[in-house]
């Protein structure tokens, strides 16, 4: 045996060993290979982010940015309206000049195309671009957002993406509590501090009737102003009922503000919510509070009045959010707070639970198949073959190993798909063997001897595999680019076993054929 195929031999063997470490099970990595959501059981919900609602609320934190600005440089107060999702109103105050709102709408609200009504109003409307920035930021923060509550929960090894435009993608794995999860994530937690409208000084804009409060709204502010329902409590704080409340659309501070939260106590010993904002949310939130002192103010929660506390004093850097929660629902407002509001709600559009029997009998048929074909696979190819099929065998063996190495190393998700995507690789990699010993055998036919034979069967067989695993790479790289879920395993088994399959079919089973039959032995049969 010559030095070239002895240090060919090493590397094969060093192979073997680095990839067969991986699939060995440690204390710290007990599941070398994870399972996917098809293999383990788990939830599957596709939902869909309603991007309107981020668009409204940038809307209205706009003309709410335009008054806040105007009171600042000494100007009279303008009065806003939003008149559809990207477009608001502002009336400015009798016999004023509108060119100091213009330049504070020029250098404050960029992302407006600003225009005139009938009437002489300034008109904002969120430019498209903006839009469709506003769009994509959107569904990303969603993802992040979502991704940070399942973390929290310990959920391991999930997979959320998003998935055409508006969609999100959730795989959650092995999950102890699956409504629980599904209700954390669909929270969309948009926390909003909004002044509750007064009637008249000291008369707060609130009773357990909707339509008769509606009615009770100015004429003047009845495009200011907005029911919201709450909960009623009782002395004891239990809940006695609704309670509505006409509180201010234009949204001074919302989640986005906020640095952290925490579950706190009440004076009575109830679960609260305690937070505290940003540098920023800070001084919004004492701007808001030292200009309102004795008036109520909304803590909304996903367009629900959690509590209408009165404000008694400057409130900057902390609160808390008062209701009437549960351990665990305040363990879990405080969870999606502290992960951030989502910024825009979701709807659930697809919705599928896989139970652990399901994942078990899964892995159970699709290992059973996976015998069966490996089995008759190498039946088939020594049978026909003789002792160059054992040679393909082997190389098919190390082939196995690499892959199933390469995917504990990548940390990949093993998936019913992925399963045949093994059985598929392992079957082109026999292909490409079949390929080479069918090359061999016209050389021999040809009258070549068995070394030349060996030489020109790899050598001319070489071209036509590499034609043949680059259009099934194309296709699979596409499969992963475009797919989700079970068939990016799909595609990411295949990928790995086609760069396997090559590396077996030329370099492993030609240093058989070199150890087997030596050039300097000069053998004259081959056993193919």
């Amino acid at each position: 045996m010559n030095s070239n195929t002895i240090w060919k031999l090493v590397l094969i063997v060093g192979l073997l060993v680095l990839f067969s470490v991986a699939l060995i099970p440690t204390k710290d990595n007990p599941e070398p290979i994870r399972r996917g959501l098809d293999l383990k059981g788990g939830t599957h919900l596709v939902m869909r982010v309603n991007i309107n609602d981020a668009v409204r609320l940038d809307t209205d934190q706009g003309a709410e940015l335009l008054k806040s600005q105007a009171v600042k440089t000494n100007l009279p107060s303008v009065t806003t309206r939003r008149v559809d999702d990207a477009t608001f109103v502002a009336t400015l105050a009798p016999n004023v000049t509108s060119a100091e709102y213009e330049k504070i709408a020029r250098e404050w609200l960029a992302n407006f195309d600003m225009s005139r009504t009938a009437e002489g109003a300034l008109q904002f409307r969120m430019k498209p671009q903006a839009i469709s920035v506003l769009e994509r930021d959107t569904v990303t923060q969603s993802v992040e957002t979502i991704r940070n509550r399942i973390d929290a929960l310990g959920v391991t090894e999930p997979l959320i993406a998003p998935e055409g435009g508006d969609r999100i993608v959730i795989q959650l794995p092995g999950v102890d509590d699956p409504a629980r999860v599904k209700d954390i994530i669909r929270t969309t937690a948009q926390l909003q501090f909004r002044l509750v409208e007064e009637r008249a000084p000291g008369q707060p804009l609130e009773g357990p009737d909707a339509k008769a409060l509606a009615a009770q709204i100015p004429p003047a502010l009845a495009g200011e102003v907005e029911i919201l329902q709450g909960t009623r409590e009782d002395e004891y704080g239990r809940s006695a009922g609704a309670q509505y409340y006409g509180v201010r659309k234009s949204v001074p501070v919302t989640g986005r503000d906020l640095k952290s939260a925490r579950v706190t106590k009440g004076p009575l010993g109830q679960p609260t919510v305690g937070f505290s904002l940003t540098p920023d949310g800070s001084h919004k939130f004492g701007d808001l509070t030292r200009a309102n002192i004795h008036r109520p103010l909304a803590i909304v929660l996903d367009n629900k009045v959690v509590s209408a506390p009165n404000i008694n004093s400057e409130i900057n850097d902390s609160g808390v959010i008062e209701g009437s929660f549960t351990p665990q629902q305040a363990n879990d407002l405080a969870l999606v707070l502290r992960s951030g509001s989502l910024p825009a709600s979701l709807t659930t559009l697809e919705e599928r639970t896989v139970g652990p029997s399901l994942g078990r009998d899964s892995i159970r048929q699709g290992v059973l198949a996976s015998l069966i074909g490996f089995v008759l696979l190498v039946l088939a190819v020594i049978l026909y073959y003789r002792w160059a099929g054992v040679n393909a065998v082997l190389a098919l063996f190390l082939n196995l190993v690499i892959l199933l190495g390469m995917m504990a190393y990548f940390h990949a998700t093993l998936t019913l798909p992925g399963i045949a995507g093994i059985i598929l690789t392992l079957g082109m990699a026999v292909d490409s063997n079949v390929l080479v010993f069918e090359r061999i055998r016209e050389e021999l036919r040809e009258g070549k001897t068995v070394r030349a034979a060996i030489e020109n069967g790899f050598a001319r067989a070489f071209g036509t595999i590499i034609d043949t695993h680059m259009t099934t790479i194309i296709s699979a790289l596409f499969l992963f680019q475009f797919g989700t879920g079970p068939i990016k395993g799909f595609a990411v088994t295949l990928l790995i076993g086609l760069g396997a399959s090559v590396f077996t079919a030329f370099f492993v089973s030609r240093v058989i054929f070199d150890i087997v039959y030596k050039p300097t032995d000069r053998p004259k049969e081959i056993s193919i």
